[in-house]
C-alpha cells in the first residue's frame, strides 16, 4: 500500500510540475536557469521516497564558473539524490527518447536540457562540441552521466569520453559529483530508506590536456569516483548502524 501511495504521489508530483513548467517557461523556453528552479522541486522527492539525504561539499564548486559535472548514474532514484546538486545555469545531457515520456519529457526539454541522439555517434559528436561552444558563449556549466547508461547494481560501469572530450575543448574543469550506493537501497513499501550521501568533489583542471588525452582523463576520473564511492558507502554503513544503535537504546 506505500508503495502504491507514493507512486501515485511522485505522478501527481511529475504531471503538477510539468504543467506548471509548461506554463512558467512559456515567456522564456529553454532558458537555462529553469533547471535549477525546477530540480530545487525534485530536491523534496527525498521525503516522499523515505531518504535521509545528506547533500554536501558544494563550497567546493561556489566560485568556480563554467564547468562540465559528472556523476555515478545508478537508476531512476537520480531524480531524487543528484538535483539538490546542480548549480545554477547547469542544463543536463540526456538521450533523445527521454522527450517521449509523458509529462517528464516535455518537462526536462522546456526547461532547457539538451538532448543527444546516441544512436547516432556522429550527430553525438557534433552536439557535443556545439555545447562546448555554448558553454561560453551562453555562460552555461553541463551535467553528465559518463556512463551512458544505468549501473543497475553493477558498480561504477566504464566511462565514455563524450564528457572528457567536451571539458578539454572548452577548456573548463571537471567537477565530479558521487553518490553513496542506492541500488536495493531505496525500496517504495518501505518507511525508512536509511541514509545516501551526495557529495560534490574538487574541480579537476584539465588544461595540461589535449583531445587525445580524453581516455586517460576519463580512466583517471574514474577511479577517483571509484574510490570516493567506496568511501561514501562504508561511511553510510557506519551512519545506520550508529542511528540503529540509538534507537535500540532508546526502546
Amino acid at each position: 500500500m506505500l508503495s502504491l501511495i507514493r507512486l501515485l504521489l511522485a505522478a501527481m508530483f511529475v504531471i503538477f510540475t510539468s504543467l506548471f513548467a509548461l506554463v512558467y517557461c512559456l515567456l522564456s523556453p529553454r532558458n537555462p536557469k529553469h533547471v535549477y528552479f525546477f530540480c530545487r522541486w525534485f530536491n523534496q522527492l527525498q521525503k516522499l521516497a523515505g531518504v535521509e539525504l545528506i547533500q554536501r561539499s558544494k563550497e567546493n564548486v561556489a566560485n568556480v564558473g563554467n564547468s562540465v559535472y559528472i556523476s555515478n548514474h545508478q537508476s531512476i532514484f537520480d531524480f531524487v539524490t543528484a538535483p539538490g546538486m546542480l548549480e545554477p545555469r547547469t542544463v543536463t545531457i540526456g538521450k533523445k527518447s527521454l522527450l517521449w515520456i509523458p509529462f517528464f519529457g516535455q518537462l526536462y526539454w522546456i526547461t532547457g536540457n539538451i538532448l543527444i541522439d546516441r544512436e547516432n555517434k556522429s550527430k553525438a559528436r557534433s552536439t557535443i562540441k556545439q555545447v562546448a561552444e555554448a558553454i561560453h558563449q551562453r555562460n552555461l556549466s553541463v551535467w553528465m552521466y559518463p556512463e551512458g547508461t544505468r549501473s543497475k547494481g553493477r558498480g561504477l560501469l566504464p566511462f565514455k569520453t563524450g564528457a572528457f572530450r567536451m571539458a578539454i575543448e572548452a577548456g573548463v574543469p571537471i567537477i565530479p559529483m558521487c553518490v553513496s550506493t542506492t541500488h536495493n537501497k531505496i525500496l517504495l513499501n518501505r518507511r525508512d530508506n536509511g541514509i545516501v550521501i551526495s557529495e560534490m568533489l574538487e574541480p579537476i583542471d584539465i588544461s595540461q590536456y589535449e583531445l587525445q588525452d580524453a581516455r586517460k582523463l576519463a580512466d583517471y576520473c574514474h577511479k577517483l569516483m571509484e574510490d570516493k564511492i567506496a568511501e561514501l558507502d562504508a561511511e553510510v554503513a557506519r551512519l545506520e548502524l550508529a542511528r540503529q544503535q540509538i534507537q535500540v537504546n532508546s526502546n
